[in-house]
């Protein structure tokens, strides 16, 4: 992990500092009673002189204090495992938070423009190996520097020579780990990239299964994902084969230094330079001095994997947020009266769509917008609530352009009923009391039944308290959406977004909605995109767009007078009605 990277994920481990240092500690402790217990077993040997010369009493003592440390150790390393798993967990969980937080916070467009699966996999996926990864460095990275360090200083304590063969040979091991984990990190970031990408194609394509199937498209769906598939595995399989390198190269050249220490012991032993005992030590921590660096080998490949995926959090995490309300806004009391002014607005700045828009809605209005479809229908709504802020011009509500509103005073002024629906999981009286929490179960019977939904939710198992799952899906079209007209109905805003708001519903059914919307439109400015004639005839102005400008606009009987494209368009849904 670098220092960039290092300073980004700071702030998410200095609450947990405490943690660390009780790791730290433990890992000191531990690491301690590892190196200590050689030492003792060194001892023993030396009380065992020969046939018939062993010290009983002499060994007794260094069995007891060989078990004690064992003891010793292994509540030390389990206080350490307890310790990096309360930070690796707790980091996984801030991230989390973190990154659902900003989701909440990002503009629409960035939501647009990015695959839903992709963002799932940041916030799961990569969050899930960079704790993996760092639960690994903080396991093994403590321990085996410790390790090396304190065998070191304990062999150097008893034979200068034979430690400085060690310390000659290990800048080899070193540098060849380091030499492969630089070419290793661009595979890991190639395989956290596609492995976002593998989980954007899965949930796109597990959502629109029906579709697949009813186009037979199943052999090309098959295909593109194979295609995609074997990026990945060339991407893991590189990651993998080359990481794989640094754990045999290690081991290698640790087994030269322990052939080496092995060699010199045994020549200063016959010489008497050091007794049986010590040459015991010196093996056992040639053994214990290797073996860090072969743990370190394989924490430098995780750590190498889990900033790749830290880096595409952080991505996320770094977006730009949907601009911030100023600090003077104010909150939205005069509702009603709308006014577009000279209203421009591109997706792209290659491509305009929007140009020159101006209306003037009185408050109680019912304004239709119609049109053929890409004419900028729905951006209108999209400006009006600030999902997306105009590129020129200005809108106002109630005299107020609405970027000088807090956008919370703005949207709870709009009831909106869309062409498609969204229910979360969970109980019927959850979906519709969305937008009023505190709503009793009286007024959610009544929204529901002035929304015409009452009746299909009686026969469901548990009528309100029926659980739905992901979207509804247990429920049809028409259901969903008069489930979603009931939720507005529940809140009665002053104003109403109504976009293709009965387009799943039965004509009977409709005629019943269309009578409740009237009732509930009294007094209310309420915006309409509709193709069907009977929620257009009734509207108080009509707004014809094409190609993102207001060609018409009038009464339905004016407009039809004047024999123009709304004429046209009204002609040819009506002999479409007719002949159904």
């Amino acid at each position: 992990m670098n220092k960039k990277n290092f300073k980004k994920i700071s702030p998410y481990l200095k609450p947990y500092r405490h943690f660390a240092y009780l790791s730290f500690i433990c890992a000191f402790i531990s690491s301690a009673a590892a190196l200590i217990i050689p030492i003792f077993c060194g001892h023993a040997i030396d009380f065992m002189l020969g046939a018939g010369k062993v010290d009983f009493s002499g060994v007794l003592k260094y069995i007891y204090y060989i078990a004690a440390a064992t003891v010793i150790a292994a509540i030390a390393q389990q206080l350490m495992a307890v310790s990096n798993n309360k930070i690796a967990f707790c980091i996984s969980r801030d991230l989390r938070r973190d990154l659902f937080e900003k989701l909440q916070r990002l503009p629409l467009s960035y939501l647009d423009t990015h695959r839903s699966g992709d963002l799932l996999s940041r916030m799961i996926t990569d969050v899930d190996t960079f704790s993996d990864g760092m639960l690994m460095g903080l396991s093994q990275l403590f321990t085996g520097i410790i390790t090396i360090v304190g065998t070191l200083a304990v062999m150097f304590s008893y034979n200068i020579s034979i430690t400085l063969i060690v310390g000659a040979l290990t800048p080899l091991s070193l540098f060849s780990a380091r030499f492969i984990s630089k070419k290793i990190q661009r595979w890991f970031t190639a395989q956290a990239k596609l492995r976002g990408e593998q989980t954007a194609m899965i949930n796109e394509l597990t959502d629109g299964m029906k579709v697949i199937h009813a186009y037979m498209h199943q052999e090309e769906t098959l295909k593109e994902f194979d295609k995609l598939n074997e990026k990945f595995k060339k991407a893991a399989f590189r990651a993998t084969f080359f990481s794989s390198l640094t754990n045999p190269s290690t081991r290698l050249i640790n087994n030269i230094i322990y052939a080496a220490v092995s060699l010199v012991s045994a020549i200063f032993a016959v010489g008497g330079g050091i007794t049986v005992g010590q040459l015991s030590v010196f093996l056992s921590y040639a053994g214990q001095y290797a073996k860090p660096f072969n743990e370190i080998s394989g924490v430098i490949t995780e750590l190498q994997n889990a900033a790749a995926s830290l880096e595409r959090v952080f991505e996320l995490l770094e977006e730009t947020e949907e601009k911030r309300d100023l600090p003077n806004a104010k909150v939205l009391k005069d509702t009603g009266a709308v006014r577009f002014d000279d209203v421009s607005f591109s997706y792209t700045k290659e491509r305009p769509l929007l140009k020159n828009i101006s209306i003037d809605v009185k408050k109680g209005q019912k304004i239709a917008i119609v049109g053929p479809t890409g004419c900028g229908k729905t951006t209108l709504i999209n400006l009006l609530m600030r999902f997306y802020d105009v590129c020129g011009g200005k809108i106002t509500v109630g005299g107020e352009d609405i970027r000088n509103l807090t956008r919370k005073s703005l949207r709870k002024s709009f009831g909106m009923v869309l062409q498609d629906t969204w229910l979360k999981s969970g109980t019927i009286r959850e979906n519709i009391a969305y937008g009023k929490l505190d709503a009793t179960y009286e007024e959610i019977e009544a929204a529901a039944k002035s929304a015409y939904a009452h009746s299909f939710i009686k026969r469901l198992p548990n009528g309100y308290d029926t659980i739905i799952g992901e979207a509804g899906a247990e429920l049809s079209s028409g259901q969903k959406q008069l489930l979603c007209i009931a939720r507005v109905m529940l809140c009665l805003p002053p104003m109403l977004i109504l976009d293709e708001a009965t387009s799943s519903i039965d004509t009977r059914t409709e005629i019943k909605i269309q009578a409740a919307f009237a009732k509930m439109m009294q007094g209310r400015t309420s915006f309409i995109v509709a193709h069907r004639l009977s929620t257009i005839r009734e509207a108080d102005v009509i707004l014809v767009m094409k190609d993102g400008n207001i060609i018409e606009q009038g009464t339905h009987k004016e407009l039809l007078e004047k024999n123009g494209f709304y004429a046209m368009l009204y002609n040819i849904r009506a002999k479409e009605e007719s002949g159904k």
